[in-house]
């Protein structure tokens, strides 16, 4: 009896005591997952928990956190760069320059673009504001640098460095990294890629679609897919960042000088060295390089590595597109200088209506010319007055006329040679009328 009087005694002190524990452990459980967490949000999963909040100094002196300030709660654009390298992070910035341009407005509001340096003992913030005035970069997209091992600790946890690869320090990842804090979405992206695609995922589809998209072309009016030639591949893989053939309206302004006929206004030779070797040029003070290096806020030409059958490839693509440019920008300008022109429908009706009006116009000569012949006193009591008025008339029609041919173009219009007719005839038909003799 004792010995069941003791288990159940047992039996109640651990039921007691697991009870005691069940609310402290569902009260550690609460403090531990936050009321406003969302089954749906992966922030608990790449939160503060994971991000090294290391401080970073911006390109204006300020200190700020990784996370605290400039990721939680944000869509972001990150990449590693440093303003001493010679070809790939010049290429990589004025890429993403245009994303800048792109996104516009949106740049520090809703979407906020950083770079990091890799190579934080030469990179000052006063190094990185030169930078970001050579590729023209204002507010919105932040230049930082810190401490090289946080700085590596940051790389390697946005998966943007690899041992096997990054061997030298300042050898990087050329991938960037781009995401959304609160709902959890993050990508690797290239800097490389099409600018506009890369614009429409951070400022679209890492919004979740929140933003309503402007349609302006449709699908079905999309043109047919050509095939790049050599040229034109290497051209906007290498040097579209930076430069444009031409100039089309709405177009994203580019760093670099414009190479429209650029081959016509330089030598041969020393085109093909300076697209060869830009660096050894700009190293031995040639004059032409120096001067577009001052000419272009100290934006030096990167070596593009490129063999001579490569360089022939390109420089043919330049000269092509020039002439085709050419082309295109005088249609433009003749176009801007005149009218629009009406559709066809419009052109139609407008002809229509002055074929009308003519016949209206030649019905009422006939008429007066009857009245004139049955009537010839009346006409030549009114005969002044009506000379008067139809040539004030055939006066203004004829300075309307002129207004209206000088500032379109040296052919006359159709409504312009049909009033300039109906004036005439008018002055003509008052002419006689005056000299009807009178009984």
């Amino acid at each position: 009896m004792k010995k069941e009087e003791f288990r159940l005694v047992a039996l109640a002190a651990t039921l007691i005591g697991l009870l005691s524990v069940a609310p402290g452990l569902a009260l550690a459980q609460e403090e531990k997952t936050p009321e406003s967490k969302d089954s749906r949000m992966a922030s608990s999963q790449w939160g503060g928990n994971y991000f090294p909040n290391v401080e970073l100094t911006s390109s204006k002196g300020e200190k700020v956190r990784f996370f605290d300030d400039l990721v939680e709660g944000k869509v972001v654009m990150i990449n590693f760069i440093y303003t001493r390298c010679p070809d790939a992070c010049p290429l990589e910035t004025a890429r993403l320059s245009e994303v800048y341009q792109i996104l516009g407005d949106r740049v520090g509001q809703d979407v906020f673009m950083y770079s990091i340096t890799i190579d934080p003992g030469y990179d000052t913030p006063e190094v990185l504001t030169d930078f970001m005035q050579t590729y023209q970069i204002e507010d919105g997209w932040e230049f930082f640098t810190g401490k090289e091992e946080e700085i590596l600790l940051l790389r390697k946890k946005l998966g943007l460095y690899i041992d096997e690869v990054n061997k030298d320090p300042l050898d990087h990842n050329l991938s960037m990294i781009v995401g959304n804090q609160k709902t959890g979405r993050w990508m690797k992206k290239s800097p490389f890629e099409n600018p506009y695609i890369l614009a429409t995922e951070i400022g679209t589809w890492l919004h979740n679609y929140k933003n309503p998209m402007r349609r302006t072309n449709m699908y079905q009016d999309a043109p047919e897919l050509r095939k790049l030639s050599q040229g034109e591949s290497l051209f906007r893989t290498r040097c579209a960042a930076c430069h444009e053939i031409g100039r089309t309206p709405g177009s994203v302004i580019k760093p670099g000088p414009n190479l429209m006929d650029v081959t016509v206004r330089r030598e041969h030779d020393w085109l093909v060295r300076w697209i060869k070797e830009p660096d050894v040029m700009l190293e031995e003070k040639d004059p032409i390089a120096t001067e577009l290096f001052e000419a272009y806020n100290k934006l030096p030409m990167p070596n593009l590595r490129i063999n001579d059958h490569e360089v022939d490839m390109l420089l043919d693509f330049i000269e092509t597109e020039s002439r085709r440019m050419k082309k295109v920008m005088e249609v433009e300008a003749i176009a801007a200088q005149q009218e629009v022109e009406e559709m066809d429908c419009c052109q139609k009706f407008e002809e229509m209506v002055l074929k009308s009006d003519t016949t209206d116009s030649q019905t009422a000569n006939e008429e007066s010319l009857v009245s004139t012949e049955k009537n010839p006193e009346l006409v030549s009591s009114d005969s002044e007055e009506s000379v008067v008025q139809v040539s004030d008339t055939a006066a203004n029609e004829v300075a309307q006329v002129s207004q209206a041919e000088q500032p379109t173009s040296k052919t006359p219009r159709p409504l312009s040679l049909i009033s300039w007719a109906c004036g005439l005839g008018l002055s003509i038909l008052a002419f006689r009328a005056r000299m009807v003799p009178r009984n």
